[in-house]
């Protein structure tokens, strides 16, 4: 079985989820909660296989170690130190990353 990393998110990470849930509730309630959810759960994968993300093409993004994970219109920023998975932003993406990153 495969070494477990711990999953943390950064303070601008955790602003980013809430901003989703915010977002989406606006219309559902019940449907924002569940999609931040889905997001939780889809990262989750990352503590067993860091790597499911795949390298951005992206020069800056891909010079700086980063790896993306999409999860349905939105993208998780993440970069994997040592056995650990830092979570940098979560972005729709349509956002413009080079403003964001």
């Amino acid at each position: 079985m495969p070494a477990k990393y711990k999953l943390r998110y950064l303070p601008v990470a955790e602003s980013d989820l809430l901003s989703i849930l915010e977002y989406i509730a606006r219309d559902s309630p019940e449907r924002s909660l569940k999609f931040v959810n889905k997001i939780d759960e889809k990262l989750s994968i990352l503590e067993t296989f860091p790597e499911a993300g795949r390298i951005p093409r992206h020069p800056k993004l891909k010079s700086s170690g980063y790896r993306v994970l999409f999860i349905e219109s939105y993208v998780a920023f993440y970069k994997i130190i040592g056995h650990s998975i830092l979570i940098h932003r979560v972005l729709h993406s349509s956002r413009d990353i080079d403003l964001m990153i």
